[in-house]
Protein backbone atom coordinates (compact mmCIF):
# COMPACT_ATOMS: atom_id res chain seq x y z
CA UNK A 1 0.00 0.00 0.00
CA UNK A 2 1.53 3.53 -1.36
CA UNK A 3 0.57 6.01 1.16
CA UNK A 4 -0.45 9.79 -0.45
CA UNK A 5 2.41 12.51 -0.78
CA UNK A 6 0.33 14.94 1.02
CA UNK A 7 0.89 14.64 5.20
CA UNK A 8 -2.29 13.09 7.00
CA UNK A 9 -4.23 15.92 9.26
CA UNK A 10 -6.66 13.56 10.76
CA UNK A 11 -7.58 15.51 14.27
CA UNK A 12 -8.37 13.83 17.59
CA UNK A 13 -11.99 14.94 16.90
CA UNK A 14 -12.35 12.61 13.91
CA UNK A 15 -10.51 9.75 15.51
CA UNK A 16 -12.98 10.01 18.95
CA UNK A 17 -16.01 9.58 15.96
CA UNK A 18 -14.51 6.76 13.60
CA UNK A 19 -14.07 5.00 17.23
CA UNK A 20 -17.65 6.12 18.14
CA UNK A 21 -18.48 4.34 14.82
CA UNK A 22 -16.84 1.27 15.04
CA UNK A 23 -18.02 0.85 18.90
CA UNK A 24 -21.34 1.28 17.61
CA UNK A 25 -21.11 -0.67 14.74
CA UNK A 26 -18.90 -3.66 15.31
CA UNK A 27 -21.31 -6.59 16.31
CA UNK A 28 -23.14 -5.77 13.07
CA UNK A 29 -22.74 -8.57 10.92
CA UNK A 30 -21.01 -7.38 7.48
CA UNK A 31 -19.71 -3.83 9.49
CA UNK A 32 -16.38 -3.54 7.55
CA UNK A 33 -18.17 -1.68 4.56
CA UNK A 34 -20.87 0.77 6.74
CA UNK A 35 -17.85 1.82 9.27
CA UNK A 36 -15.75 2.84 6.32
CA UNK A 37 -18.31 4.46 4.97
CA UNK A 38 -18.88 6.31 7.57
CA UNK A 39 -14.67 6.99 7.87
CA UNK A 40 -14.76 8.38 4.37
CA UNK A 41 -17.65 10.95 5.36
CA UNK A 42 -15.43 11.92 8.56
CA UNK A 43 -11.94 12.40 7.03
CA UNK A 44 -13.06 12.99 2.93
CA UNK A 45 -11.09 10.01 2.05
CA UNK A 46 -9.30 6.90 3.28
CA UNK A 47 -5.67 7.47 4.50
CA UNK A 48 -3.35 4.49 5.43
CA UNK A 49 -3.90 6.24 9.06
CA UNK A 50 -7.76 5.30 8.70
CA UNK A 51 -7.58 2.37 7.83
CA UNK A 52 -5.03 0.88 10.11
CA UNK A 53 -7.57 2.23 12.75
CA UNK A 54 -10.32 0.37 11.51
CA UNK A 55 -7.84 -2.56 10.52
CA UNK A 56 -6.58 -2.54 14.45
CA UNK A 57 -10.20 -1.62 16.44
CA UNK A 58 -11.86 -4.63 14.30
CA UNK A 59 -9.32 -7.19 14.38
CA UNK A 60 -9.68 -7.40 10.57
CA UNK A 61 -6.32 -7.86 9.07
CA UNK A 62 -5.16 -4.83 6.80
CA UNK A 63 -5.08 -6.59 3.55
CA UNK A 64 -9.13 -6.83 3.91
CA UNK A 65 -9.49 -3.27 4.74
CA UNK A 66 -7.35 -2.39 1.68
CA UNK A 67 -8.45 -4.86 -0.60
CA UNK A 68 -12.65 -3.16 0.14
CA UNK A 69 -10.91 0.15 -0.22
CA UNK A 70 -9.51 -0.07 -4.09
CA UNK A 71 -12.16 -2.69 -4.86
CA UNK A 72 -14.95 -0.16 -4.83
CA UNK A 73 -15.32 3.32 -6.90
CA UNK A 74 -16.54 4.98 -3.53
CA UNK A 75 -13.44 4.83 -1.64
CA UNK A 76 -10.81 7.59 -1.76
CA UNK A 77 -7.61 6.41 -0.85
CA UNK A 78 -5.67 10.40 -1.65
CA UNK A 79 -7.25 13.21 -0.20
CA UNK A 80 -8.93 15.82 -2.63
CA UNK A 81 -7.32 18.93 -2.89
CA UNK A 82 -8.85 22.94 -2.78
CA UNK A 83 -9.68 22.93 -6.17
CA UNK A 84 -10.86 19.12 -7.41
CA UNK A 85 -10.29 18.97 -11.47
CA UNK A 86 -12.49 16.69 -13.41
CA UNK A 87 -11.53 16.13 -16.86
CA UNK A 88 -14.53 13.98 -18.84
CA UNK A 89 -13.26 11.23 -20.81
CA UNK A 90 -16.25 10.33 -22.03
CA UNK A 91 -16.87 9.45 -25.87
CA UNK A 92 -17.30 12.92 -27.51
CA UNK A 93 -14.48 14.90 -24.91
CA UNK A 94 -12.13 11.74 -25.79
CA UNK A 95 -12.84 11.88 -29.48
CA UNK A 96 -12.37 15.77 -29.20
CA UNK A 97 -8.98 15.42 -27.48
CA UNK A 98 -9.52 15.30 -24.03
CA UNK A 99 -6.76 12.64 -22.85
CA UNK A 100 -3.78 15.40 -24.42
CA UNK A 101 -5.70 17.69 -22.00
CA UNK A 102 -5.17 15.50 -19.01
CA UNK A 103 -1.59 14.29 -20.02
CA UNK A 104 -1.28 18.11 -19.89
CA UNK A 105 -2.39 18.39 -16.25
CA UNK A 106 -0.47 15.76 -15.28
CA UNK A 107 2.59 17.25 -16.74
CA UNK A 108 1.47 20.74 -14.79
CA UNK A 109 0.72 19.51 -11.36
CA UNK A 110 3.43 17.23 -11.24
CA UNK A 111 0.47 14.60 -10.41
CA UNK A 112 -1.31 11.48 -12.04
CA UNK A 113 -5.28 10.61 -12.22
CA UNK A 114 -6.63 10.37 -8.24
CA UNK A 115 -3.91 12.43 -7.37
CA UNK A 116 -3.55 15.64 -5.19
CA UNK A 117 -0.73 17.92 -5.04
CA UNK A 118 1.35 17.53 -1.89
CA UNK A 119 0.41 21.42 -0.93
CA UNK A 120 -3.38 20.20 -1.35
CA UNK A 121 -4.44 22.69 -3.71
CA UNK A 122 -4.97 20.98 -7.00
CA UNK A 123 -6.60 16.98 -7.06
CA UNK A 124 -6.85 15.44 -10.55
CA UNK A 125 -9.63 12.78 -11.36
CA UNK A 126 -11.02 11.69 -14.60
CA UNK A 127 -14.81 10.93 -15.20
CA UNK A 128 -16.67 9.49 -18.41
CA UNK A 129 -19.13 12.18 -18.59
CA UNK A 130 -20.76 15.59 -17.33
CA UNK A 131 -23.38 15.72 -20.24
CA UNK A 132 -21.98 18.45 -21.60
CA UNK A 133 -21.17 16.60 -24.71
CA UNK A 134 -21.69 19.78 -27.01
CA UNK A 135 -19.26 21.82 -25.28
CA UNK A 136 -16.42 18.25 -25.88
CA UNK A 137 -13.79 18.37 -24.37
CA UNK A 138 -14.79 19.10 -21.12
CA UNK A 139 -13.00 19.91 -17.79
CA UNK A 140 -14.27 21.00 -14.27
CA UNK A 141 -12.90 22.70 -11.57
CA UNK A 142 -15.34 22.57 -8.54
CA UNK A 143 -18.44 23.72 -10.05
CA UNK A 144 -16.80 25.68 -12.90
CA UNK A 145 -17.04 23.95 -16.56
CA UNK A 146 -14.23 24.48 -19.13
CA UNK A 147 -15.50 23.50 -22.43
CA UNK A 148 -13.72 23.56 -25.82
CA UNK A 149 -10.55 22.96 -23.71
CA UNK A 150 -7.32 22.93 -25.82
CA UNK A 151 -3.96 21.98 -24.59
CA UNK A 152 -2.89 25.46 -24.89
CA UNK A 153 -4.90 26.56 -22.46
CA UNK A 154 -4.53 24.29 -19.62
CA UNK A 155 -1.58 26.73 -17.83
CA UNK A 156 -4.42 29.84 -18.10
CA UNK A 157 -7.04 27.72 -16.43
CA UNK A 158 -4.97 26.75 -13.73
CA UNK A 159 -3.30 29.75 -13.07
CA UNK A 160 -7.18 30.91 -12.28
CA UNK A 161 -6.53 29.18 -9.08
CA UNK A 162 -3.43 29.77 -7.96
Amino acid sequence: MKKSGVPFNGTKEQEKQLLDVIEELRDTPGCLMPIMQKAQEIYDYLPYEVQKIISDELGVPMEKVYGVATFYAQFNLNPKGTYKISVCLGTACYVKGSGPILEELEKQLGIHDGECTNDGLFSLDTCRCVGACGLAPVLLVNDDVYGRVTVEQVAEILNKYR
